[in-house]
């Protein structure tokens, strides 16, 4: 493909850390071992990231959402080895303070709308 989308980008340099910190692994189930080869990292990156020009757009597309999925269920080897609950949070932190996420450290204040009649 010749221009990666945003999601596309991010998701191979996930890939891409993960082959620089030798946590990137090949196979199903990662049981073929560690990757070694910077051009094999980068033909699993692009696969992972559905922007392989050896396939398809529909197996692309469908090799993207798996991807998604394994992010958003925190089954990625960057996310299980630093403890991050999705890719891009920052520490463990589910979403910054201002979102009034999960592990925010301070609370979010409330919008004038969402008061409850007292």
């Amino acid at each position: 493909m010749a221009k990666e989308t945003p999601a596309q980008r991010k998701t191979t340099g996930r890939v891409m850390h993960e082959f620089a910190h030798g946590e990137l692994k090949s196979g199903k189930g990662g049981k073929g071992g560690k990757v070694k080869s910077r051009k094999q990292a980068i033909a699993i990156a692009l696969h992972e990231a559905g922007a392989s020009k050896y396939e398809s757009k529909a197996k692309n597309a469908k090799d993207l959402a798996r991807t998604k999925r394994k992010e958003a269920a925190s089954k990625t080897a960057q996310q299980e080895a630093e403890g991050k609950s999705h890719v891009g949070a920052r520490g463990k932190r589910e979403s910054s303070r201002a979102m009034g996420g999960k592990n925010a450290t301070t609370p979010a204040r409330r919008s004038p709308r969402r008061r409850r009649a007292a």
